[in-house]
């Protein structure tokens, strides 16, 4: 356990087993409460990962709200017993830590209630699709893929499509898309870059709303404890409706084209297109390198090329440099997924250039370019 020392994010803490055990079963083999206390600052930072972790677990709850007021009742009784139990020390630092620490819980507990009671009186339940839910309304064999890492990480579906999916994100979609549609299910957050098949739409089901498209790139923001869904739109055209689960859907059908988003309310099934997203401070604020970038290059060296891609899909690319250091393309990559991306830089290069994806390393083999 000695990795916990390295943490420094919250993402730490929430990708960790063994502190979701302690959090959520309260079983701490590991002795994180004992850790916790060696350090002030340590405590700070663990308790803002609790409070997280318990608010993203909110909406899987099935407690009552008397169910919940018993729960903190007898919590703040065992924490008032806590806190006699304790031998406070002479020393004033000491005395203040313990006295945090208390606090600590008291806020996650607070939190926690609020939660709730936010999910269950102003959502109504009838509005909440579950990730579970979507999948269960497909009848193929999907793959779930899960980002429990601190970095986002590249799937790549059998279509050529890409997804970059966000840490605490996870999507599901079958091995091979068969039929006359291509579907997957997001929970949390992924952009997307689709391959172009008219005959095969590409749709999205992340919570109450469903995106569908036929070749693009747009991000999806939709974690299961947020109060509403963003879609936004890099390239190409986005068509954004109601899920068809969702009692008393009126089936709006919003249209969003480039630099275009639109925000979805789950509490009153209301959609908000955004026409100017620069006027939009939630959405500039989480703009990423991939939908800033620019993927138009003239007489651009490869080595600039390959540095692009890696600071917009946070990937590694290992290549020759010595071979391709005199190589400069001009290329247009804005409308392509990533392998369709590399799959265009390595024949500019050469016939012999190729590339190999492994999760977010790419390496590429090449003798030099043309």
């Amino acid at each position: 356990m000695q990795k916990r020392n390295t943490y420094t994010q919250i993402e730490d803490f929430l990708s960790d087993e063994s502190f979701q055990s302690w959090i959520l079963l309260k079983i701490d083999q590991d002795g994180w409460e004992e850790w916790t206390l060696e350090s002030l600052q340590r405590a700070k930072l663990v308790e803002d990962a609790r409070l997280l972790l318990l608010a993203m677990k909110v909406p899987e709850s099935d407690l009552s709200t008397s169910d919940v007021q018993k729960a903190l009742q007898n919590t703040w009784i065992k924490i008032e017993e806590k806190e006699n139990e304790i031998l406070f020390s002479k020393n004033a630092g000491t005395k203040f830590f313990k006295n945090y620490f208390l606090t600590g819980i008291a806020a996650s507990l607070f939190f926690c209630l609020i939660s709730i009671w936010y999910y269950k009186n102003y959502i109504p339940a009838d509005n909440i699709v579950t990730y579970k839910e979507l999948i269960a309304e497909n009848s193929e064999g999907l793959v779930e893929q899960t980002n429990n890492s601190d970095n986002p990480q590249i799937i790549t579906l059998s279509d050529g499509s890409s997804v970059l999916l966000q840490p605490n994100s996870k999507l599901s979609y079958p091995k091979i898309f068969t039929g006359n549609e291509r579907k997957v299910y997001l929970s949390g957050e992924g952009f997307f870059e689709i391959s172009k098949n008219p005959k095969k739409p590409f749709f999205v089901y992340a919570n109450e709303i469903v995106t569908k498209v036929v070749g693009t790139s747009f991000r999806v923001k939709a974690y299961s404890d947020q109060p509403d869904v963003e879609v936004l739109v890099r390239t190409g055209k986005v068509k954004v409706k109601s899920n068809d689960l969702v009692a008393n859907s009126n089936q709006e059908e919003v249209i969003l084209l480039p630099n275009q988003a639109l925000r979805f309310f789950r509490s009153d099934l209301k959609f908000n297109k955004i026409t100017n997203i620069t006027q939009d401070k939630e959405l500039v604020q989480n703009v990423g390198n991939i939908e800033q970038l620019s993927f138009e290059f003239s007489d651009i060296p490869v080595s600039q090329i390959f540095e692009t891609i890696e600071q917009a899909y946070l990937v590694k690319i290992d290549y020759p440099i010595n071979k391709l250091k005199d190589c400069h393309l001009t290329t247009s990559l804005s409308d392509q997924p990533l392998p369709e991306k590399l799959k265009i830089v390595c024949k500019s290069i050469s016939a012999e250039t190729n590339f190999e994806m492994n999760g977010n390393q790419i390496i590429i083999t090449s003798e030099g370019c043309n």
